[in-house]
């Protein structure tokens, strides 16, 4: 994994996770991610992306919803490095069988939405 030239912070406010709900989104497998640009003076001085995660209880039990996050932030702190942009936020959201998928395909879920979002990011405007 190349080393990033980013900080990665955890988004831990309620308005944060809002604010990335009316964002674009990608669906990919069992995985839902949002992503948001900060605004400007929200900017860090040095480059930072942050990362919000959430499982509703439509997942499961408390064990259930924790060990679908814990799998979310684990594949985040592997792919935000390279697939991540500095001045975003983005939010990875369990979906159904999040716990019983196998590793490189949870990966691959979260790779491919996260490669979409920042296609269509750069898509031009018609």
């Amino acid at each position: 994994m190349s080393d990033a030239a980013f900080r990665i912070e955890r988004l831990k406010k309620r308005p944060d996770f809002l604010a990335c709900a009316r964002a674009p989104a990608c669906a990919r497998g069992a995985v839902l991610v949002q992503e948001r640009r900060r605004d400007p003076d929200q900017q860090a001085a040095p480059p930072l992306v942050r990362a919000g995660f959430t499982a509703t209880k439509r997942i499961g039990g408390a064990v259930e919803r924790n060990r679908a996050k814990r799998r979310l932030r684990e594949a985040a702190r592997l792919l935000l490095p390279e697939l991540g942009s500095p001045g975003f936020d983005y939010v990875f959201i369990a979906r159904g069988g999040v716990t019983t998928r196998p590793w490189p395909r949870l990966l691959d879920d979260m790779k491919s939405a996260l490669i979409r979002l920042a296609a269509d990011r750069d898509r031009p405007a018609t």
